[in-house]
This record gives structure tokens, sequence and C-alpha cells, in this order.
């Protein structure tokens, strides 16, 4: 039988439990011009709670009722299209379920002598991707920049920090939790990383940052934007992946209107801030690979993966992700090798 996580309903704010549905039906079988895959890993990742809500976005959301999407490293089981055969292991989008079908067009073949085949769906996937896009193309570093990133030990922002160090900026993460900090600086090699957590974020930022900001790599939003904003410099750039703070947002936030701050400041410093969608940048893909796996070889870029197991375990690690409780790429084990 074939386990599916569906879409119940759609959240209220932050996700529970609830909104999810786990359902048994038979296994698909591959048909002319179909594959059938076996779900390895799922990765989980924070844009999958702006496909649960209907508003409008990037992307179609995912309907009530429908499997929650996700990419998957999964095995082919069977096949009936030419290039695919059983035993293969490819990169998919077969979501939250034990197995999937495609036809073959959004499949991409994963070497069987990786050892770290799960890697596809982070350092060397499309979390890889966004950090490596959004800093060297967006935030076009130069050696002796400050560079400030938030959510530091996570599967962006901690490539993003090792890349920037590689280029000869200096670099200050912000993260939530004394061991996420003392990872991106002892395991990293960040120059500082800064506990969120803590009180006065804002008066410990400008003390690190004593020539202001040059780049931010924005993924959070919230107290850490607030806290970046005074300390930008003239000509800073600001690539925005993500502002995960404000996806679980009903209405405006109540409190302090920072827009008058965050204008001005764009204005008088000539700040550029540039969203990005990682999936308008897929070309890099070739140039990406070629440089991280030689970063990674030579353990220039360490990397570091959450594994949980199960898939009924996926609904609770996406609710945690959204709190911030995953400690880098968050990774479900759906079946054994």
């Amino acid at each position: 039988m074939n386990r599916r996580i569906v879409l119940a309903r759609r959240p209220k704010g932050p996700p529970v439990a609830e909104d999810f549905r786990l359902e048994t039906h038979p296994i698909p079988s591959a048909a002319p011009g179909r594959v059938l895959l076996r779900t390895r890993y799922l990765s989980l990742d924070p844009y999958m709670r702006g496909r649960m809500s209907d508003a409008r976005s990037y992307a179609p959301p995912v309907a009530l009722d429908a499997v929650m999407t996700g990419q998957t490293v999964s095995v082919v089981e069977a096949s009936q299209v030419p290039g695919f055969q059983a035993g293969d292991l490819v990169l998919a989008n077969v979501g939250w379920q034990d197995y999937g079908l495609s036809d073959g067009r959004d499949l991409t073949k994963i070497d069987p002598a990786n050892p770290h085949p799960s890697y596809a769906l982070g350092v060397l996937g499309m979390p890889g991707l966004t950090a490596y896009v959004g800093l060297l193309d967006i935030g076009q570093p130069r050696a002796g920049e400050t560079l400030v990133v938030a959510a530091a030990a996570g599967a962006v922002g901690s490539v993003v920090g090792q890349i920037a160090k590689l280029k000869g900026c200096r670099v200050i993460g912000v993260a939530g939790g004394t061991r996420k900090c003392a990872y991106a600086r002892e395991e990293l090699g960040f120059d500082d990383c800064l506990d969120h957590q803590v009180a006065e974020l804002p008066q410990r930022l400008a003390a690190a940052c004593p020539q202001g900001i040059d780049i931010y790599f924005e993924s959070v939003g919230g107290a850490v934007l607030a806290a970046v904003v005074p300390l930008l410099n003239v000509g800073a750039r600001v690539p925005l992946c993500g502002l995960v703070a404000w996806y679980n947002l009903e209405k405006l936030p109540e409190g302090v209107d920072r827009t008058p701050q965050l204008l001005l400041t764009v204005l008088r410093q000539r700040v550029k801030i540039h969203g990005f969608i990682i999936f308008d940048h897929y070309q890099r893909m070739g140039a990406f690979q070629r440089d991280m796996g030689g970063w990674l070889r030579e353990g220039r870029i360490r990397y570091r993966e959450e594994v949980i197991e199960g898939l009924e375990s996926a609904p609770r690690g996406l609710i945690g992700l959204l709190q911030g409780e995953n400690f880098g790429k968050l990774i479900v084990r759906v079946s054994k090798e």
C-alpha cells in the first residue's frame, strides 16, 4: 500500500497537525510513459508553508485533499520511459508519499556511488543553489566587505556564510540558540554569530558590525531585519529569498510601522533589495554543482543534516521547521536503503 500525507485544510496561522491527513491507497502502476518511484528521502523546506495557502504567489497552491508537495530522492521501482530502469536513484518531485509516478521529464539521476544521496536535497540541490545564486549573482561580495546572514545554521544560511568567507568577507550570522551560534563560529568559521533569542539584538549587531553592513542575505524578516536596516552601508545589497518570520501572518502585525525607516534607508543609502525565486535560476545549476562539489571535496564547505524517521513524522517536522527548531537541513528518511 502507498501512504500519502495530504493537505486536509488550509492553516489559520501556524500549521498544526490537523491541517494534514495520512491516507493509504494502492501502489500505482507504471503505465506506458510512466516511471514508478519509491521515496527514500523527503525534503522539508519553508516554502511549503506558502503552498498550503491559496493566496496569490509564484506557484500554484497545493489543492485540498492533494498530496503535499516536496522534492524527494527516490528509487525507480519500474519504468516504461527510455533512459530509466529499476534501481536507478533519482532526484524527483514525488511529494509526501511512499510511491509516486513521473513521466521522467522532472527526474535527474543521482550517481549510485555518491555516499550522501540526500545531499541532492540540500547542499548540492535547491537550498545550496539558493545560497550560491543569491550571494554571488545578487550579493556580489567583495573581499573586505561585511556580510550578515539570517538563519545562519540553516540549509541556506550556513552555505551563504561559508561561500562569503571563501570570497574574503567578514561574516556575521544570526541564529536561534547558543548551540547554533557556536556551530556557526566554531565549525563553519563565521567571524561571529548572534543569538536572536537574547535581548538587545540591535545593539549587539551594531557592535559586531562597526563598519556597517554591505550585504544582508535575507530569509527571515521580523526582528532581524529591523536590527539590520539602520546598519546598511551606501550601496548595500540585500538578496531576499524568504521571510519565514511572516509566513504564518493572517493580518499585518501590530506595533511600530517600520516601512518609512526601511524605504528611507533604501533611498539614502542607495540599497538594492532583490527578491528572487530560485526556480528562475536553474540555468546556473551546472556551474553551482562544479563549484560546490569541489568545495565539499576540499573540505572548504561543511554541511549538516537533521534526519527524522518515517513519513508520518513529516507534519511535525515542518511545523518545527517553521518555528526554527531544526538544526541544519531537515530531511525525512521515508524508507531504508
